[in-house]
Formats: C-alpha cells, sequence, structure tokens
C-alpha cells in the first residue's frame, strides 16, 4: 500500500486492517515499558497510529482526541508512535495528556507491521486510525492519503458510537 508523505509516495509495510477484519494482535510498549498486546485492551477502542508527537500535526491530533475521548463513554483512545516511552511520556505530562494512552512501537515494530503502518521510508508509523468493537471487530479503518494531514475527528468519534 501507498501513501504519501509531504507530496512523495512512501510505502507502508505489513498487512493493511480492513473493515470487517478481527483486529491483529501486537506488543507495543505503554510509558513504563510494560509491553502491552491485543489481549491487554478491552471495549470499544480507538487506535490512532501517528508519525511522531513531536510534530505539528500529530500534536494537535493527540490533544483534540484527549479532549474529545471524554465525550464518549466507554471508549479507550489510544495513539501508537515509534517515539520512545520515555518521550510519551514527558509529551503526555507536559500537554495534560490524561485521556489518551501513548504507546510505543520503537521495540519491535510489530504494531506497524501487524496494521500495514509501518513506513519503510521512514522508520515511522502512517498517520492512519481504527475502530475496534469489544469483540475485535474492525468497525473503522482509515489509512490517511497524505501523512501531513489532519484525520476526521468527527467521523472516527462517530465510528466510536456505534461501535458497541
Amino acid at each position: 500500500m501507498k501513501v504519501k508523505f509531504q507530496g512523495n509516495e512512501v510505502t507502508l509495510v505489513g498487512n493493511e486492517v480492513k473493515v470487517g477484519d478481527n483486529f491483529p494482535d501486537f506488543s507495543a510498549s505503554d510509558n513504563s515499558l510494560k509491553e502491552i498486546s491485543l489481549k491487554d485492551t478491552k471495549g470499544v477502542r480507538v487506535f490512532l497510529t501517528v508519525p511522531s508527537l513531536d510534530t505539528p500535526v500529530c500534536d494537535l491530533e493527540v490533544k483534540t482526541f484527549n479532549k474529545r475521548a471524554s465525550e464518549i463513554e466507554g471508549v479507550t483512545v489510544y495513539t501508537v508512535s515509534m517515539d520512545l516511552p520515555f518521550a510519551q511520556s514527558r509529551w503526555c505530562g507536559a500537554e495534560g495528556v490524561k485521556n489518551v494512552i501513548t504507546l510505543s512501537d520503537y521495540k519491535d515494530r510489530a504494531f506497524g507491521n501487524n496494521t500495514g503502518t509501518y513506513v519503510k521510508e521512514l522508520g515511522l508509523l502512517a498517520r492512519t486510525s481504527f475502530v475496534v468493537d469489544s469483540n475485535n471487530k474492525v468497525t473503522y479503518v482509515d489509512y490517511l492519503n497524505e501523512m501531513t494531514d489532519y484525520p476526521n475527528y468527527d467521523e472516527i468519534l462517530e465510528a466510536a458510537k456505534k461501535a458497541k
């Protein structure tokens, strides 16, 4: 699969996830370096992959979801990036992010490879959104064509409200 970064085509490595698929298992590190996998997550989940929290688009995206996550009871929002867990923790603390759980794919790239979001040329994750219901079925997917664009917040949150 191909997407663009600043107008240049890049290659996504791994398995593309589609609506109706079971969300693939993964391992990623939380801010305390604990390994987290799909079985450690429950209920309706929004998984966002972003290139780096230290970029303006990613920064605003995560802050927006942090603010709006409380609008939907029973939905957990995860943001996955290649940023080191220490950097994620520092960024969340500095920005007051408490309603979004950050996970790092720095160690094994398992999340990126298993969801087809790992960008071969950059060593980063593409900007992608997944909504997963309580049975681990994917109900919404959006691989943004241009990684520097913002996601459709309303569309993602509406999909999360409809998932059960």
